[in-house]
């Protein structure tokens, strides 16, 4: 299917993209080339191919929660720039 000038025009109005003519024609055949390509993917047979919304099955990449015993609170603070008894001490952030 080939689009015409006046087409390519409409698009560009519509993206709100204003075409120098050397772009208008080149995005005449860019586009073109690609509604050709969908033309032939409508060939393709999909009669029994279920619609899907992924193309891939999803999986998970987040491991299971796993309970582990903590460091010993001395090691944490073992390495604390400032320490208050069994708690790391910090500048106040707020007035």
């Amino acid at each position: 299917m080939k689009l015409s000038r006046e087409e390519v025009l409409h698009i560009a109005r519509l993206a709100r993209v204003a075409l120098t003519e050397a772009e208008i024609n080149r995005l005449s055949e860019q586009l073109s080339s690609i509604l050709a390509n969908f033309e032939v993917l409508q060939q393709v047979d999909t009669t029994d191919v279920p619609p899907t919304a992924q193309s891939v099955a999803l999986q998970s990449v987040m491991r299971e929660d796993e309970v582990v015993p903590s460091l010993p609170q001395e090691d944490i603070l073992a390495n604390a720039p400032r320490r208050e008894g069994d708690c790391f001490r910090v500048r106040a952030v707020l007035e």
